[in-house]
């Protein structure tokens, strides 16, 4: 396993200002201690905070090349996330952080619902320059993607190739993919 390459999580929270230990902490911090993969996590409320999270890791960190997959904890819909109840479209994400996520997975919780038409994923792809764009096509109150989260982790350190990394998904967790109708547009 590479242990050089990392996850960046930003989640959004109500308040920043608010010191909680959430699920999403917790998971990433068993991820590291079980499968040796180190990752930064952050809070936002408001889209400023997104993108100065994501500019002082890309302007600040010299290590930004070894984060694989930015992780975004965040609620919203199809096209949308929602931080402290204002939405904001993909499109809208993809022109704040043109050109700086060449080469990364950005992956979201199923928190959200992504539903991407292939032009839509496309635009979000040609303007960040993401690898890959990845979520779940189904939200459940009562099912996190944590879990099935951790796997795909995992798989993204062993493997380069995101088809191969799909299919290994739902090789090891096809019940729960489907479920959560896990969804990857590159």
């Amino acid at each position: 396993m590479d242990q050089d390459k990392f996850i960046f999580c930003l989640e959004a929270v109500p308040d920043v200002e608010t010191d909680t230990t959430t699920e999403v902490v917790e998971s990433l911090e068993q991820l590291a201690f079980t499968h040796g993969i180190s990752s930064i996590y952050k809070t936002c409320d408001t889209i400023e905070g997104l993108d100065d999270s994501l500019s002082a890791l890309l302007y600040d960190d010299h290590n930004f090349t070894d984060y694989e997959i930015i992780y975004l904890v965040m609620q919203g819909e199809e096209n949308s996330i929602c931080i402290n109840e204002y939405f904001y479209s993909l499109e809208e994400i993809a022109e704040l952080f043109e050109g700086k996520l060449k080469g990364k997975i950005v992956h979201f919780a199923n928190e959200k619902v992504l539903d991407l038409s292939a032009e839509e994923a496309q635009y979000f792809l040609d303007i960040t320059g993401a690898r890959a764009i990845s979520g779940y096509g189904a939200k459940f109150d009562t099912v996190r993607s944590i879990h099935l989260d951790k796997v795909f982790f995992s798989l993204c350190q062993d493997e380069e190739d995101v088809i191969q990394i799909v299919e290994e998904l739902h090789e090891k967790h096809f019940a729960l993919c489907k479920l959560l109708d896990f969804r990857l547009y590159y």
